[in-house]
Formats: C-alpha cells, sequence, structure tokens
C-alpha cells in the first residue's frame, strides 16, 4: 500500500527538529528521506536497503554528504573563487586549495523547511531551503526546492531553484549505493555501465583540466558493463591522482530533451539492478576511494559508490564547459531518477 510516515529523527543544537519521511508504495519500493540535508537515509528495492546510512542524526552530522542534496554547487570549483559578470568572488576552501561541494556548511548541513507532503499513488515529499545573499561566499538570495517522489519503480527526484542576483548552481545527489544488500561487502564485483563517450581528467587536486578526454582504450571506459574493480588498479596516472574512480563523464544525450538513462548497475549475487536518468550533462563516479572503518567512519573503503548526476566540476571557470549560471527571472531545473527495472 501507499503511504508516508512522518517520525522524529533527532534535533540539532539550536533545537530544531529533524523529521523522517518514510515512502511506500504498492511495488515494494520504500524510501526514507531527511529533512537534515534533504538526504535519502534509506532506499529498499528488492528487500535489500542499497544505501549507506546511519541510525542517528549524530552519525549524518559526523560524516560527509551520505545521501546528502549537495549544494549550491556540488563537485569542486577550482581554486575557491570564480568571476561572474566581472566580479570575483571568493569562498571558503574546505579541500584546500579548492571549494568542494558547497563550502563547509553547504545544504547537506541545514535542516530543510518541509513544503508539500502527498500521499496519493506515487506518494511524494517536497523541501525547501533559502540560502542567503553571501552564503559561503556565493551572491545572490537562493530558493531551493527538492521534491522526492516514488514512482512505480524509481525514486524520482526533482530540484527547481531561483536567485535575486545571478549566482552560479550545481544541485545534486550524493548517495553511496551497495547493492549487495550487507555494508559489510565491497562494491568492486558491481557491473557498471556509463553511457559516455568521455570524461573529464583532472589535475593533481582534482580539478578537470578542461580536456574532454575519450574513455576508449582507458580503464574508465564503461560503455560496456564492467566491474567496477577490474581495473582500478591499472597503471593509470587518472586513477592514481583519484585514489581510483573520482571523475565526471560526459554523457552522451541531448540536454532539455528529459531524462534520459546515464548508468546501468548490476550486482551480480544479489540480481539486483539499478539504472541512472537524469537531464543533467555529466555523472561522476566514484568508486568509495576515502571510505575506511576507524572510528566515526564505520563504513570501509570502497564499500560504496556514488553516481552524482551534475553539471561539470569547476564549470564556473570553465567556459567551454556547460554553463552553470542562474540568473534573476530563471528557473533552474534539474531531474534525476534512480530505477530499479
Amino acid at each position: 500500500m501507499e503511504s508516508i510516515e512522518r517520525t522524529r529523527f533527532g534535533q540539532m543544537d539550536d533545537g530544531s527538529v529533524v523529521d523522517a519521511f518514510t515512502l511506500r508504495n504498492a511495488s515494494g519500493l520504500q524510501a526514507t528521506i531527511l529533512t537534515y540535508g534533504a538526504t535519502i537515509a534509506a532506499l529498499a528495492a528488492g528487500g535489500w536497503n542499497v544505501v549507506l546510512g546511519f541510525p542517528s542524526l549524530e552519525g549524518y552530522r559526523r560524516a560527509a554528504n551520505f545521501g546528502s542534496t549537495v549544494g549550491r554547487y556540488a563537485n569542486r570549483i577550482g581554486g575557491a573563487r570564480f568571476t561572474l559578470d566581472g566580479v570575483d568572488h571568493r569562498l571558503p576552501a574546505n579541500q584546500p586549495p579548492n571549494t568542494l561541494h558547497g563550502g563547509p556548511r553547504g545544504f547537506d548541513k541545514v535542516v530543510w523547511r518541509v513544503g508539500d507532503v502527498d500521499a496519493g499513488a506515487t506518494p511524494a515529499v517536497e523541501l525547501l531551503h533559502v540560502s542567503p545573499d553571501g552564503d559561503q561566499g556565493f551572491p545572490g538570495r537562493m530558493e531551493a526546492r527538492v521534491r522526492y517522489t516514488l514512482a512505480a519503480d524509481a525514486l524520482r527526484i526533482d530540484y527547481t531553484a531561483t536567485a535575486d542576483r545571478a549566482t552560479v548552481v550545481n544541485l545534486t545527489n550524493h548517495s553511496y549505493f551497495n547493492l549487495t544488500g550487507s555494508p559489510d561487502s565491497n562494491v568492486l564485483g558491481h557491473e557498471l555501465m556509463i553511457d559516455a563517450d568521455s570524461f573529464t581528467p583532472v589535475d593533481a587536486t582534482l580539478i578537470p583540466t578542461g580536456e574532454i578526454r575519450p574513455v576508449a582504450g582507458t580503464p574508465f571506459d564503461f560503455s560496456r558493463p564492467t566491474p567496477i574493480g577490474a581495473r582500478i588498479g591499472a597503471h593509470d596516472e587518472q586513477l592514481r591522482l583519484g585514489g581510483g574512480y573520482d571523475h565526471n563523464f560526459v554523457l552522451r544525450h541531448t540536454i532539455g530533451e528529459g531524462p534520459e538513462l546515464a548508468a546501468r548497475v548490476r550486482e551480480p549475487a544479489t540480481g539486483l539492478t539499478m539504472e541512472v536518468w537524469t537531464t543533467e550533462p555529466g555523472v561522476q563516479f566514484y568508486s568509495g576511494n576515502f571510505l575506511d572503518d576507524s572510528p566515526g567512519r564505520p563504513f570501509p573503503h570502497r564499500h560504496g559508490f556514488c553516481l552524482e548526476t551534475q553539471h561539470f566540476p569547476d564549470s564556473p571557470n570553465k567556459p567551454a564547459f556547460p554553463s552553470s549560471v542562474l540568473r534573476p527571472g530563471e528557473t533552474f531545473r534539474s531531474t534525476t531518477l534512480f530505477r530499479f527495472p
């Protein structure tokens, strides 16, 4: 049966309450969404939870971007600065010398306000956040909305944003996926296909060089299903720089034509398949290189992977990349689906 259940998940230091919304549909899909960070805390398909998460709010507050909505600008901005309309904007360098995922207090670290809640045949919850002018160094007051909808075979995410000054925006979800049904198993056997002919290589600080490089003949060729671990240890400069895969892939599809297939992942042991559909021009494939099971970080190395649909990293400093500029009177729109066919 379709349903939405709202429960209290925790409380912030200032007394703000964090709620959890659990969405269920008649097909057996189930998703739990937190108001903290507009986070996917759980996503159950085929009887297995396929995202890594924590049982309490404190786990999410200590960890970085587990299941969260990332903004204002997902991924990296080189040199922690960009110039827009002749004005230089300096940002906090929370991954020196760059800005990562919107800064030290990005959209993943705030409690979002609850908007529309729809308990109909396709249960949905909409969350809202207002980012003031100058927040983390970004210009303009931005109003962002994220709507999670549980369709028959997918969790759909619709992002919108408006601003009162010219600014940049790049919103994504940063879930760590593991389709084995157990966070104790690594993801190296997952068979991955990415619908891309090229990727954006990076420099020593993981900022794109500006080159669009073909994947053919490299360890980055996932145009056919390939185990994540098949070439992850190859002698390759880009793999060395990323500590594995942590790169933006340039998707084949045409922007503006609606969500199209970006990636497909299959786990042979469970037989579970997940597809990623998006309207975005790129997807960041991250192979969990910096996960470890040290105290406070309970998930071992490469026990989760991310497929972050996005505009390209450092687009504000790369005029040849698809523009991430948002101007007054415009509305940023982006859609991503995690499908379980």
